[in-house]
């Protein structure tokens, strides 16, 4: 434990990259720390601002990971950011890449309505026409 955020960093920018996230979106990341959220229901990325950005910093010190990057749903149990992060085990980051490639990363679940209910999960994701994400369960 206790990777650096640079290392951290290379290794969110490398996942991103394979899943074939939107050039651009990886340069922000990459050169200015911008957390992109993909908006439904093309996957359009927004910068991550104000109290977007708070709740994931206040996630990152919580868990000792980075965010790279967010999916937004609207789903029957409220509106969800999904945190698609970089965690502190070195040792389990080999896991994590298979199941993003595999479109089902294990990521933080914020319900932006029912805060209480947000917790860790595995969700579905597939690419977008535009280069962003989707979820799909």
């Amino acid at each position: 434990m206790n990777i650096t955020k640079d290392e951290k960093k290379v290794e969110a920018v490398k996942r991103m990259k394979e899943i074939g996230v939107f050039p651009q979106t990886i340069q922000q990341f990459e050169t200015a720390n911008y957390i992109s959220i993909s908006e439904p229901p093309f996957g359009a990325f927004y910068w991550a601002a104000g109290e977007d950005l708070q709740r994931i910093r206040e996630f990152e010190e919580q868990s000792n990971g980075l965010v790279y990057l967010v999916v937004r749903s609207y789903t029957e149990m409220g509106r969800m950011d999904c945190y698609l992060f970089v965690s502190d085990y070195r040792e389990e980051w080999e896991l994590e890449k298979e199941d993003l490639k595999n479109g089902a990363p294990l990521c933080y679940v914020y319900n932006r309505d029912v805060p209480y209910f947000s917790e860790y999960g595995c969700i579905g994701i597939e690419r977008t026409p535009a280069a962003g994400l989707r979820r799909t369960w």
